[in-house]
């Protein structure tokens, strides 16, 4: 099994392995020439080779940025507004409608608490030194977040959910609830 596989399964794996790297630099050379092309109308071009779907309608603003771009799917006619930063070191699928507001932060990467367990004894050369897993993150379709947010691997928002600004999403919401504080919770309906 690759290290990509491993990655994508949630089990550990190292993130400086050779194919990670190669999709990381990938993305690093889209992201350059679509965060360039702020003043260019047809600038979504520049990410559809690299975002694993990119839905009819969608509007990403700049200056955008992710780790890999091959784990992100965006539904149709979504806007996810500047200086937002995707970490898809698993899958992150967004669905239809959605508004995202500046400065969302999706963190799918994880690490153990305890640095006894995070960081590695024996480091071959080229290697991580520290333990690395990732958990996927789901939002709905008409779901709204604030600016600011940051959602941690492994949480699903579902349908028509308001996330406040500033928040940080631990856990699950259900479909049509309104969130929001550190950490969120349900605040009523949508």
């Amino acid at each position: 099994m690759t290290e990509r596989e491993k990655m994508l399964r949630g089990e550990n794996y190292d993130s400086r392995d050779a194919e990670l790297l190669e999709l990381y630099w990938q993305s690093r050379q889209v992201l350059q020439d679509f965060n360039a092309a702020i003043a260019e109308k047809d600038r979504m071009r520049y990410l559809e080779p690299c975002l694993h779907e990119l839905a009819a309608g969608v509007w990403v603003e700049a200056p955008f940025h992710c780790e890999y771009g091959a784990h992100i799917s965006i539904g149709e006619r979504t806007y996810v507004g500047a200086q937002c930063f995707f970490q898809d070191s698993n899958w992150i699928k967004i669905g239809c409608d959605g508004l995202i507001g500046a400065g969302l932060r999706i963190c799918c990467a994880d690490h153990p608490v305890s640095s006894s367990e995070r960081v590695l004894k024996e480091v071959a050369e080229g290697q991580a030194s520290y333990v690395t897993s990732s958990k996927p993150v789901t939002i709905g379709d008409r779901v709204w977040i604030g600016a600011s947010v940051t959602i941690i691997g492994g949480v699903t928002i579902g349908d028509d959910c308001v996330i406040g600004a500033g928040s940080v999403v631990t856990r699950d919401f259900p479909s049509g609830s309104t969130a929001y504080g550190v950490p969120c919770r349900v605040s009523g309906k949508a």
